[in-house]
């Protein structure tokens, strides 16, 4: 089985350039000196931290998470709570790439892309699951691509729409990821190769259940997973499996997880904080999502 090796945080786009696209006109890209560019004249800056910057207009939309809000993530998802989810959606990419005959493609390595992928964790673990591939993750949050460039030696970073057209070519990604994200099922269909495979990870509605109404966490609809499967048109279902834990966080953690994500948001600072304090020293949170594995129809 092909092994890559890593490589330096500042040449990391060199692995996935040749897969992407100008987010203006869908053309390829070039890599150059701190920039990408499309034969069009498009041009897009990559950070000194090794990111590029694809969003249209160089302008990130004020919908991207904060630096609390991406602190909060990066701190809850370094704890490991999460790692069995990582571990789960892992198994669900194959070793490598196959060749019809069902030999090794030896010449090429898998790509494998994090929509909205936020700091990389997944990303990360998924690719120390899994050495014949790279990886691509990319968010609207600047700071949160700015994580996401070091996560990994074999990942590439970048900041995108996960609502406009993906940074990435036709038939380009061998498997992608959306974890408890936005799913643009267009989008998923045009950028996979017609082998490739979707993981989807969304919660149910048993999901940190202990929190949501102690401390007013934004609440998970019901029939989630039919809705799923009415948004991705074109594809279709492979597999679908539930993983149900539990883990017991500290106060500080409690924080952290409602702090990394939506319901950040919509909470009265005064309240969630005087709610915090009123917490036991651990306090057993339900984790409990689906996975669902899905391939073009």
């Amino acid at each position: 089985m092909p092994v890559l090796g890593d490589v330096q945080q500042h040449d990391r786009l060199t692995l996935v350039a040749p897969d992407l696209a100008c987010t203006i006109c869908s053309a390829a890209l070039v890599l150059g000196d701190r920039v990408l560019r499309c034969p069009a004249g498009h041009s897009f800056d990559i950070a000194r931290q090794g990111y590029a910057s694809l969003v249209v207009g160089g302008r990130t939309p004020k919908t991207g998470d904060t630096q609390e809000m991406v602190a909060a993530r990066a701190a809850f998802l370094e704890a490991e709570h999460y790692e069995p989810i990582a571990g789960h959606v892992a198994r669900t990419l194959p070793l490598a790439r196959f060749l019809p005959d069902g030999s090794v493609d030896d010449d090429s390595a898998p790509l494998v892309v994090d929509i909205a992928g936020g700091t990389g964790y997944y990303l990360g673990r998924i690719l120390d699951a899994r050495p014949a591939w790279r990886g691509f993750g990319f968010d609207l949050s600047p700071l949160a691509a700015r994580r996401a460039a070091r996560a990994h030696g074999r990942a590439a970073a970048a900041t995108a729409d996960a609502w406009a057209p993906f940074p990435l070519q036709t038939a380009s990604v061998d498997h992608l990821l959306s974890i408890f994200g936005p799913r643009n099922g267009a989008e998923m269909r045009r950028v996979l190769r017609p082998d490739g495979l979707l993981t989807v990870v969304t919660p149910q509605p048993g999901h940190l259940a202990e929190l949501r109404d102690r401390l007013g966490m934004i609440g998970i609809a019901e029939r989630k997973d039919a809705r799923l499967d009415a948004q991705l048109e074109g594809f279709e279902l492979r597999s679908r499996e539930t993983l149900d834990y539990s883990v017991e966080l500290m106060p500080e953690e409690v924080r952290d997880e409602v702090q990394m994500g939506p319901s950040a948001h919509h909470l009265d600072d005064d309240v969630f904080e005087q709610a915090i304090a009123d917490l036991p020293g651990f306090t057993r949170v339900t984790v409990a999502v689906t996975v669902s594995v899905f391939a073009p129809a």
